[in-house]
């Protein structure tokens, strides 16, 4: 996603290198100048070309860092970097906010000579640390008042979410500012680059996703509304915008947890915006839901953790939010909740969980709330049960302020 931080975590990789090697030996271009726009392939080696006739004494004498921002506008860059990886003395950087910057196709190319790091908006943990108030011991030791803050933080962070620039702003100006990233991210990142026509029902596809976080999409209903709204689009075209939408980290499409290929296909995927924030911003009923927000929080943080998601729904109908594969080869079932106040919602989250344990034996059951005491209530049950934040406090979220491959 754009303005995640991906630029800046370029500029403070070549800062690092400026402290050991002159500045002329590390070279940031961004593809997304309007003087590069177009550019092919091919023309990439006059960039190369055009630095050693400038600086001659390095080629083949020293290293020379290359930081190359948004690289995926320019179709076919992964065969000039192999190149120049192969001739020349160099380490080379690149960035880009498309998810085809991680295909097994470019690492193929790149010859297994890639380390990736996935840039994304400030995890709460990032959020805190922004703001110089990370706690430095585990939660479980926090006395009341710093508890009580870091609930407090907590809320403040599914309403402000974790894009660096919107940290601080009043509501209305975050508003403004996230509705202005998710509209450069169509313009810049879908229709220019793929050349769409179908703008209107592009933006309605946006507004639909991010209007009903955590909904089950189904893109025969959508269609179906699309043309009763006169928009002529197609099946294929709808599905071709869903995957423009995951590519440009927009949006989280979250399939139906099962070993069936068919099943998965044939069943709705269930959409989450990239930042909870973005749940707000597009929000029009001024009601918007606080469990869909720590959905999209947990969401995030399992995909950080690089687990394989899906969702589940029993034989009854009923659903749980995400059953994750992790790459030590456990698995978790868990359910969100922002209220578990009431006995029978209490009941039926809880009667999901026991009837999807049927169908994944081996997984723990995991309830994650946001209330403190709520939790406390419920640790008596046969289920983990933590709030959000205490969970979210398990993992080492590292701070890497959209893709990025250091090759």
């Amino acid at each position: 996603m754009r303005r995640a931080g991906k630029t800046t975590f370029l500029h403070q990789l070549r800062s690092e290198r400026h402290k050991l090697h002159p500045p002329e030996r590390a070279v940031y271009i961004s593809f997304d100048d309007d003087r590069l726009m177009d550019l092919p392939a091919g023309q990439l080696s006059q960039l190369l070309e055009e630095y050693y006739r400038r600086y001659p004494e390095l080629r083949g004498k020293e290293t020379v860092f290359w930081y190359l921002d948004e690289i995926q506008l320019v179709n076919g860059w992964e065969r000039f970097v192999r190149r120049v990886l192969d001739s020349e003395r160099v380490e080379v950087a690149v960035s880009g906010s498309s998810a085809r910057l991680l295909s097994r196709e470019i690492h193929t190319s790149l010859r297994g000579r890639s380390v990736e790091t996935v840039i994304r908006p400030f995890s709460f943990r990032e959020f805190l640390r922004h703001r110089g108030e990370e706690p430095a011991m585990s939660v479980e030791r926090l006395t009341a008042n710093e508890r009580s803050l870091i609930e407090k933080r907590f809320r403040e962070y599914l309403q402000e979410g974790g894009f660096p620039e919107a940290q601080g702003l009043p509501g209305s100006s975050r508003t403004e500012l996230l509705q202005g990233y998710v509209d450069t991210v169509l313009f810049r990142d879908i229709l220019e680059r793929y050349r769409i026509t179908q703008v209107s029902a592009l933006r309605w596809l946006v507004r639909q996703c991010l209007r009903n976080p955590a909904g089950a999409i189904s893109v025969h209903r959508l269609y179906k509304d699309l043309r009763s709204q006169g928009h002529g689009v197609s099946k294929d075209a709808l599905h071709a915008m869903f995957a423009h939408l995951s590519d440009a980290f927009l949006i989280s499409a979250v399939p139906l947890s099962t070993d069936s290929e068919r099943k998965r296909n044939s069943n709705p995927r269930k959409i989450y915006p990239v930042d909870p924030a973005l749940i707000h911003a597009f929000d029009v009923t001024g009601r918007a839901n606080e469990g869909h927000a720590l959905e999209t929080v947990v969401l995030g943080e399992l995909e950080r953790r690089k687990a394989e998601v899906g969702y589940v729904k029993s034989t009854s109908g009923f659903e749980v939010d995400f059953h994750a594969r992790f790459l030590d080869g456990k698995d978790e079932l868990i359910q969100v909740c922002a209220d578990l106040s009431s006995a029978q919602i209490r009941e039926r989250e809880l009667r999901a969980l026991r009837e999807a344990s049927h169908e994944h034996p081996r997984a723990l059951k995991r309830v994650l709330l946001l209330d403190h005491e709520q939790a406390i209530q419920m640790q008596q049950l046969e289920v983990s049960v933590q709030t959000v934040y205490e969970w979210l406090k398990r993992f080492l979220s590292f701070f890497f302020p959209q893709r990025v491959i250091v090759a």
